[in-house]
């Protein structure tokens, strides 16, 4: 599992690359899918990139990208292991140019993320993790373990999405009281919480699970937890949506979260 999380945490950096040759050009070639999302250049050559990475590391495993969605649940319904991958999360933030733009890979076990890369190319930095193994931040050529924090503060940081702050997250934080807001693009609101700068990260609107399946795995693994609002653990390819529930990742489990 170790070497394989290596080889991982190589085949993410080896997409940002593809994600920064498009990033530092005068030319995105911005398209938009079917629910109007955009589409870059960069998310297809990332796209190609990792599919063959992964091809040629564990070939008898599935791949389930953001970019080839198109596998019926009755074939998927059968996997009880395959890669979930977003090879560029927070397109829109990749647009506006801002960096908080990420690379996810995720090996999903029986419905559980349990292996998984983020990286966030404009940065260099990379968030890792698999069960058994622990969890890590690399940056500046250094790598160290991260944790949740295990207290949440009297005033909690709590961060949310910088291009999707819906109506019941406002709600929600009306009801919460007293907090610190830290506006966040992409995974990296989930990474936030595993290494201890945020205490909550509610999400109460719609999500694919490509877009949290490797994140997931960072905050479990460093001691947090990422659960529906009927206070189970997010699933995935348990039924024919690709979309999420609405869930709450969270560092102290010592709080109820979830009916604030």
């Amino acid at each position: 599992m170790n070497e394989l999380l290596k080889d991982i945490e190589e085949l993410a950096v080896k997409a940002g690359s593809a994600i920064m040759d498009v990033y530092q050009s005068d030319d995105f070639g911005v398209d938009h899918k079917a629910d109007d999302s955009p589409l870059t250049k960069a998310d297809l050559a990332a796209h190609k990139v990792i599919v063959a990475g992964l091809q040629g590391l564990t070939p008898e495993t599935p791949i389930l990208s953001e970019e080839s969605t198109d596998i019926p649940y009755e074939e998927r319904k059968a996997w009880d292991k395959y890669w979930l991958v977003d090879p560029l999360d927070g397109t829109k933030e990749f647009i506006k140019r801002n960096g908080e733009f990420t690379v996810n890979i995720a090996l999903i076990e029986h419905g559980k993320p349990i292996l998984s890369v983020v990286y966030v190319p404009v940065t260099e930095v990379s968030y890792s993790a698999a069960a058994g193994v622990g969890v890590f931040k690399r940056e500046k050529g250094k790598k160290h373990s991260i944790m949740v924090k295990r207290n949440s503060r009297f005033k909690p940081t709590v961060v949310g999405s910088r291009s999707h702050m819906s109506d019941e997250v406002k709600s929600y934080l009306e009801r919460l009281g007293q907090h610190e807001l830290v506006s966040m693009g992409s995974s990296l609101k989930f990474c936030l919480v595993a290494e201890g700068k945020a205490d909550l990260y509610p999400r109460l609107g719609l999500t694919s699970e490509w877009d949290t399946a490797a994140a997931q795995c960072i905050v479990e693994q460093a001691g947090g937890k990422v659960v529906t609002l009927d206070g189970e653990p997010l699933r995935y390819n348990s039924k024919e949506s690709l979309l999420n529930p609405h869930f709450m990742v969270f560092g102290d489990k010592s709080k109820d979260w979830v009916n604030i």
